[in-house]
C-alpha cells in the first residue's frame, strides 16, 4: 500500500493541474477558452431557511439557521454566457433557449429551466473532465454574501397583520419590487463585483440550484416540527429568492411557486474538486477519443 501513495498523490496532482485548464470557447467552438472561477473561502453565515412555514396553520417567517462551510468551493465568477450555452446547443446536447438569438454573444443566457441548466453541467463535465453542478442555496446564499436579501417579512403575529393573507402578500410585493425593474439582460460584469469577487449577483437574472421547495411547520420556538419536500419545484437565486418549477424557462410565465415573479433565469455552477477518478476518466477519454 505504501508503494502506490507517490503513484496516487502524482494522479491527485495532475488532476490538479489538468482541472485549471480549458474549455472549449462557446463563441468560436473550436478554441479553448479559460472558464473564470472564484475561490469561495470557508466560513459561517447566518441562513433563513428557504420555503414556506406555518405556526399554528399561519404563515410565518422561516427560521434562521447558522451554516457553516469547512471547505470552500468554486463558483462560476460569471453567469453561463449565450455563447457558452451555444457551443452545448451546437453539440446537439443542449436544446436552444426560449430567448432564441440573444442580442449579444456576452450576456446571460436565459430562457433556460433547470432541466436545461443540469444538462449543460453534465455537457460540460464531459467536455472538460471536471465536475460541474449547480450550487445548493446554501452554496448560493453564502457566495451572494452581502447580497443575498433577507426575505423575512416581520408579519408573524396572527392576532395581527398575517391574519390577513392579503397584508403578506402586499409587504413581499413591496420588498420584492422595490429598486425598478430592468428585464433587459445585461453584458456580463454589468451588475459589478460582489465582496467575494462573484459577478452580477443579484442583477436581473436568476440563478438556478439544486435545492427543493419545502412547506414546514414550526413550533413557539421556531423549531421545525414537520417539513414536506417538493422536488418539482428549486429555489433560484437572485435579487430576491424564488421558486420556480423545474420545467419553467420563462420566470415570467407566472411559473413562480411563491414572491414575485424572477425578470429571466440562467446558470452559474459549481466547479468540485479534482480527484482521482476524474483524473482516470479524462485519461480514458483521451485515449479512446
Amino acid at each position: 500500500m505504501r508503494l502506490m501513495i507517490p503513484a496516487m498523490v502524482a494522479a491527485a496532482t495532475a488532476a490538479t493541474a489538468l482541472a485549471i485548464g480549458a474549455v472549449p470557447n462557446a463563441a468560436k467552438h473550436e478554441t479553448a477558452m479559460p472558464v473564470a472561477l472564484v475561490s469561495v473561502n470557508p466560513g459561517s453565515f447566518d441562513f433563513r431557511l428557504p420555503g414556506e412555514y406555518l405556526k399554528a396553520d399561519w404563515p410565518v417567517d422561516a427560521p434562521k439557521r447558522t451554516i457553516t462551510f469547512r471547505r470552500g468551493f468554486e463558483m462560476m465568477k460569471y453567469q453561463v454566457s449565450a455563447a457558452d450555452y451555444g457551443a452545448c446547443v451546437a453539440d446537439g446536447a443542449c436544446e436552444a433557449p426560449d430567448r432564441g438569438n440573444h442580442a449579444s454573444d456576452d450576456v446571460p443566457v436565459t430562457g433556460v429551466s433547470y432541466r436545461d441548466a443540469t444538462v449543460y453541467a453534465g455537457w460540460l463535465t464531459a467536455k472538460t473532465g471536471q465536475t460541474w453542478r449547480l450550487p445548493t442555496d446554501e452554496e448560493w446564499a453564502f457566495a451572494a454574501a452581502e447580497r443575498m436579501n433577507d426575505d423575512a417579512l416581520g408579519l408573524d403575529d396572527p392576532k395581527q397583520d398575517a391574519a390577513n393573507p392579503a397584508a403578506r402578500w402586499l409587504a413581499r410585493y413591496r420588498a420584492e419590487s422595490g429598486g425598478g425593474r430592468d428585464a433587459e439582460p445585461r453584458p456580463l460584469g454589468h451588475f459589478g463585483l460582489n465582496s467575494k469577487g462573484l459577478a452580477d449577483i443579484a442583477g436581473n437574472v436568476w440563478d438556478w440550484t439544486t435545492t427543493c421547495y419545502s412547506r414546514a411547520s414550526v413550533d413557539e420556538t421556531g423549531k421545525v416540527t414537520s417539513s414536506t419536500e417538493n422536488c418539482g419545484v428549486r429555489v433560484v437565486g437572485g435579487r430576491h429568492r424564488g421558486y420556480m418549477s423545474n420545467f419553467i424557462r420563462d420566470g415570467k410565465s407566472g411559473g413562480c411557486a411563491a414572491g414575485l415573479a424572477p425578470d429571466n433565469l440562467g446558470i452559474r455552477l459549481v466547479r468540485e474538486p479534482p480527484s482521482l477518478v476524474s483524473y482516470v476518466r479524462l485519461l480514458w477519454q483521451k485515449k479512446v477519443g
